[in-house]
C-alpha cells in the first residue's frame, strides 16, 4: 500500500449530517450487510473475507460488483481505525492503481457530521486521467452519496436498532 497522496489524483470530499449518535453511525458505515444492501444496485456482494457483521481493524474484505458493464472484484483491508472517530479502508487488489476511502465521524449539536476522503488513482496514464475528469469521478462521488443517504435513512430511523443488533 501506498502511503501518500498525490496533489493531481482525484479526492472525492464528502460532508453529510445525520441525526443520530456518532457510534451508531460509524458502526453502520462498516457494516458489511448494509454495505451490500445500499450498493444493490450494482449486485454488490462480500466474497471473501469479512462477509458478515462489523468489519474491523487489519481486516479485508472482498467485494465483488458490476461495474461499466464487468464484474469486478476489489479487495480492501482497514488499515486505520479509532472506534467512533474514524477508519480508512485501502485497495489491496483492484482496477484502481490506489484507492484509500477516509471516514470520519464528528459528534454534533443533534447528530454526526460524517466526512468521506475518496483518494484514487487509475492506471492507463493520461488515459485513466482523461477518463476520470470525464466520468469516473461523479461516478465514484454519486456511490458515495447514495451509500451516505442510505446508512443516513437507517440511522435516522429505528431500523439501525435491528441492523446492529444482528
Amino acid at each position: 500500500m501506498r502511503n501518500f497522496i498525490s496533489i493531481d489524483m482525484p479526492t472525492i470530499h464528502l460532508t453529510t449530517f445525520i441525526a443520530a449518535p456518532a457510534q451508531v453511525v460509524f458502526d453502520l458505515c462498516r457494516h458489511i450487510g448494509l454495505h451490500k444492501e445500499s450498493m444493490e444496485r450494482y449486485g454488490e456482494d462480500a466474497v471473501a473475507g469479512t462477509r458478515f457483521g462489523l468489519i474491523e481493524k487489519d481486516e479485508t474484505v472482498t467485494w465483488k460488483a458490476k461495474h461499466f458493464f464487468k464484474t469486478r472484484l476489489l479487495r480492501v483491508k482497514i488499515t486505520e481505525m479509532k472506534k467512533y472517530e474514524t477508519f480508512t479502508d485501502e485497495q489491496l487488489q483492484g482496477d484502481f492503481k490506489m484507492m484509500k476511502h477516509e471516514n470520519h465521524f464528528k459528534p454534533c449539536d443533534n447528530g454526526t457530521i460524517l466526512i468521506n476522503l475518496f483518494h484514487f488513482e487509475t492506471p492507463y496514464g493520461f488515459l485513466g486521467k482523461w477518463f476520470n475528469q470525464l466520468y469516473l469521478t461523479r461516478y465514484m462521488k454519486n456511490m458515495l452519496e447514495q451509500r451516505n443517504e442510505f446508512i443516513k435513512k437507517i440511522a435516522e430511523g429505528e431500523r439501525w436498532k435491528v441492523v446492529l443488533r444482528d
